[in-house]
């Protein structure tokens, strides 16, 4: 018994001692630069935000933050390197709704958990999508859309950058609760997408506000309606799909995270700063005219966001039969 006490006694000084190094640590951060992996090339909207927000940060944290773009396998690479990093705060990175919960819901091998292995920080922005047609569609406003694509079974053609994607499963929920149905036609990018509508070769899409809208903008397009829970001030016109289609909205988020297992303390100064850095008249100016929505919440509310998202879009892919890639 008397073994036991010293063994358990050691044990606990050794515990303690821990904890008092990971505190020190955390009170003393950060004390060299900070490196932001972002699991995406330079002008995607996770880069365009850390890129915005980071001087800031660098001013306030009095390091500075290193942006490294890993572009790869729909953001795995970069958000693999993110888990794989020490949990010390001195690599954190930029999460978005497609690659933390759409990719582990489409394929069946993907290489982290997004619920175990990452440590929300802070949710800074979340876009949506707008309803695009091409110039020469038979259908002019939302309601018409969907009185064709019921009185013309599969005769739409929606196109997606992918099979499994976001935009996809996006089009599939507006499918459901429209009572509509489409062809969906499948393409590499965006870009290719955009291409093709011109050229009146596709009839729609649901696509980011963000690359929409120029086109509209100019014309090139029709913008139909947008999938937010009200219109926005630039554009009055625009109905809301959820005008046409109660209760529909449609969009990604986008936020910082770090490894699992992050001290608490870290954590915490680094949501309270960026959320500061969400404040600044020049940082919301520059949010607005991409169309993103601002966040500034919790680590927990964040965490939240993600849980609800899988049960959504989780929900999703057995109401229409999804079968994992």
């Amino acid at each position: 018994m008397r073994q036991f006490k010293v063994w358990a006694r050691t044990w606990l000084v050794a515990i303690l001692g821990i904890a008092a190094l990971g505190m020190a640590s955390a009170q003393s951060y950060p004390n060299k630069p900070i490196r932001v992996i972002v699991p995406a090339g330079a002008g995607d909207s996770c880069d365009i935000l850390v890129r915005l927000i980071g001087p800031h940060l660098t001013a306030r944290l009095g390091q500075p933050l290193v942006v490294d773009n890993r572009a790869g396998s729909a953001g795995q690479l970069g958000l693999s390197l993110i888990k794989q990093a020490p949990p010390d705060g001195y690599t954190i990175g930029c999460g978005q709704g497609g690659n933390m919960v759409i990719v582990p819901l489409a394929y069946q091998k993907v290489a982290y958990d997004s619920k175990k292995d990452f440590d929300p920080i802070a949710l800074m922005a979340s876009n949506f999508l707008a309803l695009m047609v091409s110039p020469n569609a038979p259908f002019n406003t939302v309601d018409e859309l969907i009185k064709y694509g019921k009185a013309n079974p599969g005769k739409i053609t929606f196109g997606t950058n992918g099979e499994g994607a976001f935009l996809h499963f996006a089009t599939e929920q507006f499918r459901l609760q429209a009572g509509f149905s489409y062809l969906h036609v499948p393409y590499k990018s965006m870009t290719a997408v955009f291409t093709e509508m011109l050229g009146n070769q596709i009839d729609a899409t649901l696509a980011s506000f963000i690359s929409a809208e120029p086109l509209a903008a100019s014309g090139k397009l029709k913008m139909l309606g947008i999938a937010r829970s009200s219109r926005l001030p630039e554009y009055p016109k625009v109905p809301t799909l959820s005008e046409s289609v109660p209760g529909f909205t449609s969009g990604g988020w986008f936020g910082m995270i770090a490894p699992a297992g992050t001290p608490k303390e870290i954590i915490q100064l680094l949501n309270k700063e960026v959320n500061l850095a969400l404040t600044l008249p020049d940082v919301r100016e520059r949010m607005k005219k991409l169309g993103l929505d601002i966040h500034m919440e919790s680590p927990d509310y964040f965490k939240d966001v993600i849980q609800n998202d899988f049960e959504r879009w989780g929900k999703l892919t057995k109401d229409i039969g999804f079968k994992q890639l």
